[in-house]
């Protein structure tokens, strides 16, 4: 049981996958979904904080070190550029909306590189984030359910 807590728990946290893939992975473990849903939401959100406090620090010292490195941040920070009209236009539901949507390039990850990118404030920027994860985590265990109901009848 543990093994599948833990692998829920880290696949929560990872960028791309964050709850989206952990919820139904840990249903699929054997978890139950209750239990799933709430450890990918705190798994999702504990890299939150330290995203909007050090990532402007980590990327400068990322293009320090390597042109590839250089590139990768020139490319997330693109990214995030791309996406930010609507946080700045709705603020705090523009932030919610963003990491609520569990569409591929959203989530907590992009919405707290985002909010670093805006210099927002973590106070700020923590509620529609903690806000959107359970959002999406609710989305995704409706479809997860769904998808597990449809396949065992």
């Amino acid at each position: 049981m543990a093994v599948k807590i833990l692998t829920t728990f880290f696949m929560s946290m990872l960028p791309i996958v964050e709850l989206r893939g952990a919820i139904p992975v840990g249903v699929a473990a054997g978890l139950p979904l209750w239990e799933a849903i709430v450890i990918s939401i705190i798994g999702n959100l504990i890299p939150v904080p330290f995203i909007i406090i050090f990532i402007k620090k980590i990327f400068a010292w990322m293009r320090t070190k390597s042109e590839k490195l250089n590139s990768l941040v020139d490319r997330m920070e693109a990214k995030a550029e791309g996406k930010k009209d609507k946080v700045v236009k709705y603020e705090f539901w523009g932030l919610f909306a963003f990491v609520a949507i569990p569409l591929p390039g959203t989530g907590a990850w992009t919405g707290s590189l985002i909010a670093a990118l805006l210099d927002m404030d973590l106070k700020k920027a923590f509620p529609p984030i903690v806000l959107g994860v359970c959002t999406a985590g609710f989305i995704i265990s409706v479809i997860t359910y769904g998808a597990f109901r449809v396949i065992t009848g």
